[in-house]
């Protein structure tokens, strides 16, 4: 019997734009799979695609993995740095008459996919540069760069079992010879190799790497059987596949990069915390009970590969909300305070003095960060209240009494909670009126806002200058 490896997993994005909420959810899963058993997590870069790639992306991929916190244990590797490798492994399947030369322009092969489509069949390779025994091959023609094709079997089935879906069986003659290698450029230089496709790469990859669990979005359940002929091919071990479904967005099309998702980093900058996106996105398919919130450390511990969901996710926006707002509550006001220094530094606003005080008052309220920081620019900017507001809440009753409440502020010699609400319990007795009758204004004047938390918490963290300034401009 052979030792069973050490687990290894992988995620592979596509430098062709930002790391989409998908393919975090997707190396999520994968990270948490591999810390559970012990195991590595590997990113690579597949940047086969050279028109659409760019540095830009790589970067903002692994920028992106960094908030998240997935933390990978070898990488990033990419693939353009693995020509050599992937023509050697090609060469390999060539010489051992799995796979060969076909020298079909692509004229040729729109014309068999037309005539395909005439008689109402799948439009499929032909085969017709397939070496067979006993079969003349066409004359190579000049001047044409050849791609090679794997040689995929005829017959039989190709079956797993899926992590995710379970049994999964797909017959050969569903699948054609793939292309493994396409030609270089017409306008490259000699010697330049001709870039490998996604199917042949990434079994190449995976088998350099020694992957043993793959988990990717379900429309790679079609790639597979290529995948696996070719691992069967080189005579490779097979990873372990889990196909995970799609994530849908609120009009119940799937989130991608063309349609609908926005980058994880809009994420950040939007306020969210990196463990409040692990925890929703770890639960849009896949469960522990009945448990909604959980850290990241708890979530290796219960991530077995198990309760992974077969059904697609919905994307729920107001869901990710209540989960950060938990996660702002529970936060360190001091964490709290540096983000949300960071979001004002953005708008070209200093953080006020008592930013972290702020934070603690105000957390309990406030789903994001950028939230936070709102009530905190009012602590540092001029407040502009709403006519509507002036209107309703400063009365002809109320106006006496905020320039008594104004008189006696400015006389403290204490700016405390207490002596604060001492100067209110004055005021309204001396006025006749109700807390809510001169709390409202103060606020209206003070914050341009009606709500807030208690009124004599929220004064004590302005300096004594600005709240009398403010309740003397009626």
């Amino acid at each position: 019997m052979s030792a069973i490896p050490p687990i290894r997993t992988r995620i592979a994005p596509s430098p062709t734009g930002f790391l989409h909420l998908g393919t975090a959810r997707t190396a999520l899963y994968s990270w948490a799979y591999a810390k559970h058993h012990g195991g590595q997590f590997v990113l690579r870069i597949e940047d086969t695609d050279v028109a659409r790639s760019s540095q830009d992306s790589v970067e903002q991929i692994l920028a992106s993995m960094h908030w998240l916190g997935l933390d990978y244990d070898e990488g990033p590797i990419y693939q353009m740095q693995r020509l050599e490798r992937y023509h050697a492994v090609a060469q390999q399947l060539i010489a051992a008459g799995r796979a060969y030369y076909c020298y079909c322009t692509p004229q040729e092969l729109d014309e068999m996919r037309e005539g395909q489509k005439a008689r109402g069949e799948k439009t499929r390779y032909d085969g017709r540069w397939r070496p067979e025994p006993g079969k003349t091959l066409p004359a190579v023609p000049a001047g044409v760069q050849p791609v090679v094709r794997f040689k995929n079997p005829l017959e039989g089935d190709v079956s797993w079992q899926d992590l995710v879906k379970g049994t999964i069986t797909i017959n050969n003659r569903e699948i054609d010879d793939l292309i493994i290698i396409r030609p270089p450029a017409a306008d490259a230089p000699a010697g330049t190799l001709g870039v490998p496709t996604y199917n042949f790469a990434v079994v190449v990859d995976d088998w350099d790497m020694s992957i043993t669990h793959v988990f990717r979005g379900d429309e790679h359940i079609n790639n597979t059987p290529w995948q696996i002929n070719i691992f069967e091919a080189l005579g490779a071990r097979l990873p372990a596949f889990g196909h995970i479904p799609v994530i849908l967005g609120d009009d119940g099309l799937k989130l991608s990069k063309r349609r609908g998702a926005v980058s994880v980093t809009a994420y950040e900058e939007q306020g969210y915390l990196p463990e409040a996106m692990l925890n929703y996105l770890a639960r849009l398919g896949w469960s522990h009970g009945d448990d909604e919130l959980f850290s990241p450390e708890q979530l290796v511990a219960w991530f077995d590969g198990s309760h992974l969901s077969k059904s697609p996710a919905q994307w729920d926006p107001a869901k990710l909300e209540w989960v950060n707002a938990q996660y702002i509550k529970r936060a360190d006001d001091q964490r709290l305070a540096s983000l949300v220094q960071a979001q004002l530094a953005k708008r070209g606003v200093a953080a006020p003095a008592r930013l972290e005080a702020i934070c603690a008052l105000y957390k309990d309220r406030c789903a994001t960060t950028v939230a936070l920081a709102d009530w905190a620019s009012v602590y540092a900017t001029q407040v502009q209240p709403s006519q509507d507001d002036l209107a309703q809440h400063l009365t002809e009753l109320a106006k006496p009494a905020l320039a008594s409440l104004a008189a006696r502020f400015e006389s403290l010699a204490q700016w405390t909670r207490a002596d604060i609400a001492a100067a209110f319990k004055e005021t309204l007795s001396e006025h006749g009126l109700k807390m809510p009758q001169l709390a409202v204004p103060v606020r209206v004047l003070v914050c341009g806002c009606a709500q807030t938390p208690s009124v004599d918490a929220v004064l004590e963290l302005f300096d004594k200058e600005i709240v009398v300034k403010r309740l003397r401009q009626q």
